[in-house]
């Protein structure tokens, strides 16, 4: 009988040895995970977009990205007086909606002006706008075209 249970025991023993010897380690997951995070690049980042073309010039440089948006704009399009100011706005999703102040050649002005961003370029939103022509009337109606898209570029390239 004690030859039974020595072997019993023996033979319980060998395969809990032999099933912790068959699970493998899996060093192997926890490394390919830890490639598989990318750094995730911010949606807009600080810097200078800029649309040059045909002796016209918009240029938006942000200073800071956070809860708010600010920076330097500015307009040179032909035809037009050239104009420039500061912009303060606010990122929501993929759209950038702000108040730019500005001075131009005739005196100062405030309007409200909208870009979404789209790989990696801005472009700027129009829609009809409020009586004073300062604000957007429905800024969910607003229309994105990318003739003049302002592309992300060196600061100092300016």
């Amino acid at each position: 009988m004690k030859k039974v249970i020595l072997m019993a025991a023996i033979g319980l023993f060998w395969i809990s040895c032999k099933q912790a010897e068959e699970k493998p380690v899996d060093n192997e997951t926890s490394t390919t995970e830890a490639e598989a995070v990318e750094e995730v690049k911010p949606l807009l980042e600080a810097g200078c977009y800029i649309y040059e073309a045909n002796d016209e010039n918009i240029t938006l440089k942000i200073n800071a990205v956070g809860k708010s948006v600010s920076g330097e704009l500015s307009y040179l399009l032909a035809e037009k007086d050239y104009n420039s100011g500061t912009f303060e706005g606010t990122l929501k999703g993929d759209t950038l909606v702000g108040i730019y102040d500005f001075h131009s050649e005739g005196g100062m002005g405030k309007r409200e002006v909208a870009f979404i961003i789209k790989d990696g370029k801005l472009i700027e939103g129009y829609g009809e706008l409020n009586e004073e022509g300062t604000a957007f009337k429905d800024p969910s109606q607003l229309h994105f075209t990318s003739t003049m898209p302002l592309q992300k570029t060196n600061c100092s390239a300016e």
